[in-house]
């Protein structure tokens, strides 16, 4: 009677929907934290344009697993406000004060990213902060801008970066107002462009006397030797005797398709391109960990015979370039970019767990040749010839600590990810 009595109990539990119900999944942790910064006081499009932007990140955030935090108070730079969050944004303006430049420049000298948008870059005195302007930004001073806003057709040059590799070979932008500047930063050897305006654009703006008809004209670039990320967009079409909007900055896909993989580039939740699978042997790449996302570094970006070769945060400078010349039976010795003579080597020939790496002259040995193992992450592990052991990080998050070699465990921290580098 009593296991009957449990049956019919369980029936009407069934009937009336009283079974328990399954525990909620827990909540997925946020890849990255965004912070912007924004002012809302110069120019009714600029206003505009931070409202808009204020409205579209958090949306996007929720749908791309980061978090958004806007804020006016430009005194976080200065009192280590920044330093819970991956990424900072500018969105109208740019640090006034000296503790919020100098708070600021810690922070992206320490590996923070930034992405700023139009007038962050504006100045008319790029000697007040001759680091941002010149150095960071490398624009120096505003030199003209089209007016009124209107599309423009871009150019990707380069398809290679993580924030750029999704866009096509030219795409039709938002609505801006579009600004030039006194470098040139083409000849800058640290800057990389990204996308620039397409010469099916010209004449670009609608008033004759402020349009482009020709020329050279970067949009979009980041600074190599930091994790930056500058678009020259952001202003809206406005209706100035209404303060109507007229235009979205985010009106174009595509466009939008760079803002959210820069932001995961910037925030470390995305890593390069995986290059093509054999690695090509006249290509050279940069090798990003997969468990700390620093690059393979050649300590101080030295060449000399017993360099350490550390982890670094990722700069694409030659000291995180490498070329792999094959040997033979599927080996081949890393090259450093800065003297192709010198490889990535196994000090003293050692088998030992931990022994460490170096750069020395290649003279042939197994200790000079690894094995790239391609794993089905797309990312790369390589064993040395003359041990079996695997290339590896200690674990440590740290810059400058020297790699090693350890027994292969398939754990990130021997996974490396290749990126090509022009």
């Amino acid at each position: 009677m009593r296991r009957l009595a449990v049956r019919i109990l369980a029936g009407l539990a069934i009937v009336l929907g009283l079974t328990a119900a399954p525990a909620p999944a827990a909540p997925r942790a946020a890849a990255f934290k965004v912070v912007a910064f924004y002012s809302g006081t110069w120019d009714a499009a600029h206003i505009d344009f931070a409202k808009e932007a204020n409205e579209w990140f958090p949306r996007t955030a929720a749908q791309n697993n980061f978090t958004y935090t806007a804020t006016t108070n430009w005194d976080l730079l200065a009192n280590g406000g920044v330093n819970e969050y991956q990424v900072v944004l500018f969105l109208d303006d740019a640090p006034h004060t000296a503790a919020q430049r100098a708070g600021f420049e810690r922070f992206v000298r320490a590996g923070g990213g930034w992405m700023g948008f139009h007038v962050s870059a504006f100045t008319t005195d790029a000697g007040s902060w001759p680091w941002y302007y010149n150095t960071f930004l490398g624009s120096g001073n505003f030199r003209s801008n089209t007016w009124g806003p209107t599309t423009a057709v871009l150019r990707t040059e380069d398809r290679t970066h993580p924030s750029t590799t999704g866009l096509p070979a030219t795409f039709t932008s938002a609505v801006s107002e579009w600004y030039s500047w006194s470098n040139n930063l083409r000849t800058n050897p640290n800057i990389k462009i990204l996308a620039s305006v397409d010469p099916s654009s010209f004449p670009l703006g609608t008033d004759p006397n402020q349009s482009w008809y020709s020329g050279y004209y970067p949009i979009l670039w980041t600074n190599t030797q930091y994790r930056m990320l500058y678009a020259n967009f952001g202003h809206n079409a406005m209706d100035y005797s209404t303060n109507t909007r007229l235009s979205s900055t985010f009106a174009s896909a595509t466009q939008n398709r760079f803002l959210i993989e820069g932001l995961k580039w910037l925030g470390g939740a995305s890593g390069p391109p995986t290059p093509t699978d054999p690695i090509s042997e006249t290509a050279w790449y940069t090798l990003a960990n997969t468990g700390n996302g620093s690059c393979v570094d050649a300590r101080a970006a030295a060449t000399a015979n017993g360099t350490a070769i550390q982890q670094y945060t990722c700069n694409q400078t030659l000291a995180q370039q490498f070329q792999f010349r094959p040997t033979d039976s599927g080996y081949a010795r890393m090259a450093i970019r800065g003297n192709p003579q010198q490889v990535v080597d196994v000090t003293g020939v050692s088998i030992a767990d931990d022994a460490p790496v170096q750069l020395w002259a290649y003279g042939g040995g197994g200790n000079q040749q690894w094995r790239p193992e391609r794993e089905s992450s797309g990312s790369y592990r390589f064993a040395a010839r003359h041990s079996g052991k695997c290339l590896s990080t200690t674990g440590s998050s740290a810059n400058s600590v020297q790699l090693v070699q350890r027994p292969c465990d398939n754990s990130a921290t021997q996974s490396f990810r290749l990126a090509e580098q022009p």
